[in-house]
């Protein structure tokens, strides 16, 4: 099956689920704030779900993220 989102969607997921910031984010990627908030939205839509944490846990639950145990 393919993936429902991209790869860079993906890191961004990731961070986040690493509780980073917008900011963070942005400066790990090297992509401005902007362009991280677009991704999160495009994720949002493809998912239909109305905020970043929604869209985590149906990430985690497609299987497209995972948390990473320490």
């Amino acid at each position: 099956m393919k993936n429902i989102i991209t790869k860079r969607e993906k890191e961004i997921f990731q961070l986040l689920i690493e509780n980073k910031t917008t900011k963070e984010i942005s400066t790990i990627l090297n992509i401005s704030e902007k362009t991280v908030r677009n991704h999160i939205s495009n994720v949002m839509q493809k998912l239909d779900v109305i905020n970043r944490s929604n869209a985590i846990i149906e990430l985690i639950k497609l299987n497209e993220i995972n948390i990473k145990k320490s």
